[in-house]
């Protein structure tokens, strides 16, 4: 049967919604309460979409219902679809007040604190009425939430090549981490500092068996050292800043948050030599998934700001 006649004609948009719904929620019997609607609806709904594809899309069990395999890939491209169409009624929404929009972005720490905050305070004094949705996360949980379409796209670290087909990635900058301590403490007078004049002070760093932690301990094995004894383990990073900023303990940090506009408001970079071990800073979106108007605006900021933080001060 020819495409036209079996999908274009017959598979409609309200029944694949149901379908999504319907998995989502477990049952018909659900779906039929969120959506509103009785379950005869519902159960016809399905069997329409079945009908048209010639295939059974869920398995039913007293546990309620679960996609097949055609089912699931049905539901893969269904989701795929419903979020061109708001794509597209977002950007008609822009077209028609270019001031307003809604945007959802993924950022690790780090770049969320000192990169798109800077960006979004830029637009939000051009264009008050933009919405910004900031997912943080880790580099793996943040392609997770692009691949699942929870944000437009994700601004990142990335620790090794990403090499996937259904991604685009844009390098923006490459990067190292600095030592960073308070803004009294007694190692901002010296000068012509190395790493194994610090091995003795209490630190505070990310696990060591994670993507960030590796790094550090990358840079000290480049000056030929150890990893020092750490007093705290942590991946967050306000409780890193926070210990630093009292005064006591040493902690790395990516050398972008301390050149982004504005003084830290808690920390000051160390004048320590350090070993070059640059990782890039990107931009990772869907291949193929067309961004919105407000997307690329964002982006189009982003790349400014990534000039002034890939510049050493």
């Amino acid at each position: 049967m020819r495409w036209d006649a079996r999908i274009g004609r017959r598979l409609k948009l309200h029944d694949l919604h149901v379908l999504i719904a319907v998995v989502q929620a477990g049952s018909m019997a659900k779906a039929a309460t969120q959506l509103a609607v009785s379950q005869p609806a519902v159960s016809k709904a399905i069997a329409d979409v079945e009908h048209a594809l010639g295939v059974r899309l869920l398995d039913r069990g007293p546990q309620g219902v679960e996609p097949t395999r055609y089912g699931r890939a049905l539901i893969k491209r269904g989701i795929a679809v419903f979020d061109e169409l708001r794509q597209g009624v977002r950007e008609i929404e822009f077209l028609s007040d270019p001031t307003a929009g809604e945007l959802r972005i993924g950022a690790s720490e780090p770049v969320a604190a000192a990169l798109v905050s800077v960006v979004i305070e830029r637009l939000a004094r051009q264009y008050p009425r933009l919405t910004f949705h900031v997912l943080p996360g880790h580099t793996e949980t943040l392609y997770d939430d692009l691949h699942e379409r929870h944000v437009e796209f994700v601004i990142t670290r990335t620790f090794e090549p990403v090499a996937n087909e259904h991604m685009d990635i844009e390098i923006l900058f490459d990067d190292s981490h600095v030592v960073a301590a308070g803004a009294k403490s007694k190692w901002l007078r010296r000068r012509g500092m190395e790493l194994c004049d610090l091995m003795d002070e209490p630190w505070t760093l990310p696990p060591l068996d994670s993507p960030h932690g590796a790094l550090i301990a990358d840079s000290f094995r480049s000056a030929g050292l150890d990893v020092p004894p750490v007093t705290v383990f942590t991946f967050t990073l306000a409780l890193r800043e926070r210990l630093a900023a009292a005064g006591r303990f040493l902690t790395m940090v990516p050398g972008f948050l301390m050149r982004s506009p504005g003084r830290h408001p808690l920390l000051r970079e160390l004048p320590v030599r350090m070993p070059a071990a640059p990782s890039p800073i990107a931009i990772v979106a869907l291949r193929n998934r067309a961004l919105s108007p407000v997307a690329e605006l964002f982006i189009g900021q982003v790349r400014k700001l990534a000039k002034e933080l890939a510049k050493p001060q």
